[in-house]
């Protein structure tokens, strides 16, 4: 899409509106994360649309909560691929959210024996 007049987000504004940053942007599109090229203006410059924003925001959720690279990839191959892959992107996400659950069921074990020993110090001052 070079030498195309094309509208939209500069790297720096994408990056700030993800709260990424330009490096991380350019990773993503390095690594086949992105699912679809990013347009570029007549100078060369990246321009994101709305569409890119979201799906970078959707990368970046599914990274933070511990999604490999490798199966962002994998869903972003799936999501390029189009119509007749939506089974297979719909088990990667329901493996995925499984991950988290235990991942939260975990944390909100751990938070529990936290506040016990915040309930200790705050009462007693004792305990270990």
């Amino acid at each position: 899409m070079v030498g195309v007049a094309v509208t939209g987000r500069t790297i720096a504004e994408a990056a700030a509106e993800c709260g990424l940053t330009t490096h991380t942007l350019r990773y993503y599109e390095r690594d086949g994360l992105m699912r679809a090229p990013v347009a570029r203006s007549r100078s060369g410059h990246r321009r994101y649309t709305d569409e890119d924003v979201a799906w970078v925001r959707l990368v970046t959720r599914l990274r933070s909560t511990g999604m490999p690279i490798s199966e962002v990839r994998a869903y972003t191959d799936l999501v390029r691929a189009g119509e007749g892959t939506e089974p297979e992107r719909l088990e990667l996400l329901r493996r995925h959210r499984q991950r988290v659950l235990d991942r939260l069921a975990t944390v909100r074990h751990d938070l529990a024996a936290i506040e016990d020993k915040i309930a200790v110090y705050a009462g007693t001052a004792g305990g270990c």
